[in-house]
């Protein structure tokens, strides 16, 4: 619903209340709505985004413990997008102004079945389908994007997914950044130090389902001899069919690694103090793998 204040039901009690009340500009109109499931239970951490007829995004953000949003648009037109995990997202066009134009007051999302669970048994992961990828930041602003081409891996699905395990070895000296004279430094012992660590190894420790197609890999890396505990935040994307017949499922995943915590230490400094070489590096998995007999 729209309007400049609204009644709302205080916790425990039956009788309505009156909001404190909120001055606006005067050119200022209030957006509010609550994002329903099928059986009217709110849904909590639904990211909703408000844009204007042209795309530009005006004002995003995730739902309250009830369900709701409120957000403060000059009066217009525009176009709401609703999406949670599990649910079906919800598009549409809603227009903000005087009483004439109550608006969207409730938002219901339909629930999707989650993808079907790899079969128990041993998968491999398909480097020439796969790829395990990383950023770091330069200089303060830019992003360099690397990769290493050769890795493998493989993956036990247990009757209980929760109970599977997966262990994963990359070659570090196949770091490729797409410029040589990086590439030999990022192998020097400056970085990884390839001649001493040639590997760089994970060896998962529990599967955690979160929700819908999300899942939690956690787990011990093993990088320049250090090794820490990682969780990888995955998104399963489920079960296709290659080319020859074969059961494949797909992931992806991504971690953020803190330099130091491997004692990647080496830095360069900059005018003005700035690092040449931010301090986290992102990680990034689009996986392949395959069932073997």
């Amino acid at each position: 619903m729209f309007g400049r204040r609204r009644g709302m039901e205080t916790a425990g009690g039956s009788s309505p209340q009156t909001s404190a009340t909120l001055t606006l500009p005067p050119t200022a109109r209030l957006l509010s709505c609550r994002v329903l499931d099928s059986v009217h239970q709110p849904i909590r951490q639904a990211k909703f985004e408000v844009t204007d007829p042209i795309g530009r995004r005006i004002v995003s953000g995730e739902t309250d413990p009830y369900g709701g949003f409120t957000a403060t648009v000059p009066e217009g037109e525009y176009r709401l997008s609703v999406s949670a995990e599990g649910y079906a997202p919800f598009h549409g066009a809603t227009l903000v102004g005087g009483p004439a134009q109550p608006g969207t007051g409730e938002i219901v999302l339909d629930v999707v079945e989650p993808p079907l669970l790899p079969q128990p048994g041993h998968w491999e992961l398909d480097p020439a389908h796969s790829t395990i990828g990383f950023t770091a930041r330069h200089i303060g602003m830019a992003r360099i994007r690397g990769r290493f081409n050769t890795f493998a891996g493989a993956v036990r699905i247990a009757e209980r997914m929760e109970d599977s395990s997966m262990h994963v070895r990359i070659d570090a000296a196949s770091i490729d950044t797409g410029l040589r004279m990086r590439d030999d430094h990022l192998r020097s012992a400056d970085f990884l130090d390839v001649a001493r660590y040639p590997t760089v190894e994970f060896y998962s420790e529990r599967f955690i389902h979160r929700s819908g197609r999300r899942w939690a890999v956690a787990g011990a890396l093993t990088l320049h001899g250090v090794s820490r505990s990682v969780t990888l935040d995955t998104e399963y994307l489920g079960l296709g069919t290659g080319l020859e017949g074969e059961p494949r499922a797909a992931c992806r995943a991504s971690a953020e690694l803190q330099r130091e915590d491997f004692t990647l230490n080496w830095q360069s400094v900059l005018a003005h103090g700035i690092a040449a070489i931010g301090s986290s590096v992102e990680v990034t998995l689009d996986v392949q793998a395959v069932h073997k007999a």
